[in-house]
């Protein structure tokens, strides 16, 4: 694995990392962040978004609508991308309760959504617009609470024969679990531990294994996905040190379909490539300098990561990163915090959420064009706190 230090942010680590401590001291107690309605965004207070049952399209939910997970609220949202799905004029047209602050979210190809809540994975059929089912979880993750630290599931993803989804459990201020749904029974038939705070969850392109990103843990976790045995490999291209409270943690990841290793994105700065099969780590150069979180490929295989905005005074501000896959890059300003990313079918389009883990966030995702380098970013009001983001 590549060594620790170097690079702008390493003489301030330890400064950043007790700040950061000070503050979960009282997150990771179950104390819960303050209702939405009090966030603020950079032009001031944030107010939901509320669906317009005139927009709403009789029978069959459109190809291309976008579905979000409202993690300020119990509901997912279903939006309108507007014309050609440029975000232009578009705008919310119905929400689903799911349950508690949901998290993260996958669509099947049978329309069928799979949504990690604080209470459990709700299913959600995304063409008539209804819940069909909630499934507890297996693993006990404490009282049913919001905010950035609560337990229940996060990463989630579905089995590349959508015979299986996996959902990251977090149990606060323990390890937490990777649980199997079979998606035939909705019912939980297994259970693996992982890391702490499973951020994210991905599959290999073969379905044998199952990644969970194990953000306060500096690590990964692979299961296999027929016997549940694990084995954690360390992703911690500046170190451990600050523990609980370092910010430079990993978040999310995309696994490569050419080769299976996964990329996990660092700060603008380092692009951490983690081959599953040895655990070994090496790292490339990335330009956006910002702290980083939500990552997606696009069908030609551009790399898409979410630049959440500055943790320090030599950060720059929240960007979208379009790496190609021969990494050269270009970055795209967005304005205020952002969290997660999807890319529509034809890959010319990014939606990004502007909900976010933390506070800052909005009400909103911001629409930007990949192939037109001179096209400005289009914001469109979205759900309560959009987290989790889906095309359908």
């Amino acid at each position: 694995m590549t060594g620790t230090g170097g690079g702008p942010r390493a003489a301030r680590r330890l400064g950043l990392a007790l700040i950061a401590a000070a503050l979960l001291a009282g997150c990771a107690s179950g104390t819960t962040e303050a209702a939405p309605e009090a966030a603020s965004t950079p032009g001031g207070p944030a107010a939901a978004a509320t669906p317009d049952p005139a927009r709403a399209p009789d029978g069959r939910t459109p190809d291309g609508t976008l579905l979000v997970a409202d993690f300020g609220s119990d509901t997912v949202t279903f939006v309108d991308p507007g014309r050609d799905g440029s975000g232009e004029g578009g705008a919310p047209i119905a929400s689903v309760k799911v349950g508690t602050a949901p998290y993260g979210l996958v669509v099947g190809e049978d329309g069928r959504a799979w949504v990690a809540t604080a209470e459990g994975v709700a299913v959600v059929d995304t063409r008539q617009r209804m819940r069909l089912a909630l499934i507890p979880y297996a693993t006990e993750p404490g009282p049913v609470t919001t905010g950035e630290y609560r337990g229940g599931g996060m990463g989630i993803a579905l089995a590349p024969d959508g015979k299986h989804v996996y959902v990251g459990v977090n149990v606060p201020g323990e390890d937490g679990a990777v649980e199997v749904i079979d998606t035939a029974t909705r019912e939980v038939t297994g259970t693996a531990p992982v890391g702490m705070r499973p951020f994210d969850v991905d599959v290999s392109p073969d379905g044998r294994e199952v990644y969970a990103t194990d953000h306060d843990s500096f690590d990964v976790t692979a299961v296999d996905a027929d016997t549940l045995k694990t084995r954690r490999m360390e992703v911690a291209p500046y170190g451990t040190e600050g523990g609980l409270g370092s910010w430079l943690k990993p978040h999310y990841a995309v696994v490569r379909p050419a080769d299976g290793k996964l990329l996990l994105p660092f700060e603008g700065e380092r692009l951490a490539v983690l081959d599953p099969h040895t655990g070994k780590v090496t790292v490339e150069r990335m330009t956006a300098d910002t702290h980083q979180h939500g990552a997606t490929p696009a069908p030609d295989g551009t790399l898409l990561v979410v630049g959440t905005g500055p943790i320090g005074s030599d950060d720059e501000d929240p960007s979208l990163t379009i790496r190609a896959p021969d990494g050269s890059e270009r970055v795209v300003p967005l304005d205020g915090p952002h969290e997660d990313v999807a890319v529509s079918a034809d890959g010319r389009t990014a939606y990004v959420t502007g909900g976010f883990t933390r506070d800052g966030y909005w009400n909103g995702i911001t629409v930007v064009g990949l192939d037109d380098e001179e096209s400005e970013p289009v914001r469109l009001t979205a759900g309560n706190r959009p987290l989790g983001i889906a095309v359908l």
